[in-house]
């Protein structure tokens, strides 16, 4: 097993009702195992943001979802921002 460190922004905050939180993955991970976990746990309203949202693998850009996750990672969940 390892811990991944899921951090959320904004609305996805909003919808998860914490500003992070620890998720246990079977190995090998991937970014998706960690986003299908916290959806499983919060439900519908994080999952609608999460199907909208940007992500940080401990600081750097991911758009592949299949991307691995190791033990310690920080995963940042970043849904789209208005303003200017």
């Amino acid at each position: 097993m390892i811990t991944v460190r899921v951090r959320y922004f904004a609305g996805a905050r909003a919808a998860a009702g914490v500003a992070e939180e620890d998720v246990a993955l079977a190995v090998p991970a991937t970014v998706d195992h960690a986003l299908t976990a916290v959806g499983d746990r919060h439900g519908e309203p994080l999952r609608r943001v999460l199907t909208a949202s940007s992500y940080l693998l401990n600081a750097i850009a991911v758009r592949d979802r299949s991307t691995l996750v190791g033990d310690g990672d920080a995963l940042d969940v970043l849904p789209p921002f208005a303003g200017g």
